[in-house]
């Protein structure tokens, strides 16, 4: 039975990615970048759990891998949200 739900939840999580990644293609904006990565990330920290036949996720790795994905998560709130510098040219007029 877990087999299964770690197959049903990396098919959800790259299916994620996916969109998250037209939605980056189409607008330019990096948020959308980190999210699709983050859930690209998480979809194969399953696939890899599966392939393994790990149940129990108590070892380092898989706190590593998790921290990672939910950084970027982090990190995407953070920069959107952060105050945008002036990038334009101050020709004085």
């Amino acid at each position: 039975m877990s087999q299964m739900m770690y197959g049903a939840i990396s098919m959800a999580s790259l299916t994620i990615a996916l969109f998250f990644l037209r939605f980056w293609r189409s607008s330019g904006d990096r948020f959308f970048m980190y999210f699709a990565l983050s859930f690209f990330i998480e979809g194969l920290h399953r696939i890899y759990s599966a392939v393994l036949n790990e149940t129990g996720e108590d070892s380092p790795l898989h706190y590593l891998i998790r921290l990672l994905a939910y950084g970027l998560i982090l990190w995407a709130i953070l920069e959107k949200n952060l105050p945008q510098k002036d990038r334009r040219k101050d020709d004085g007029s």
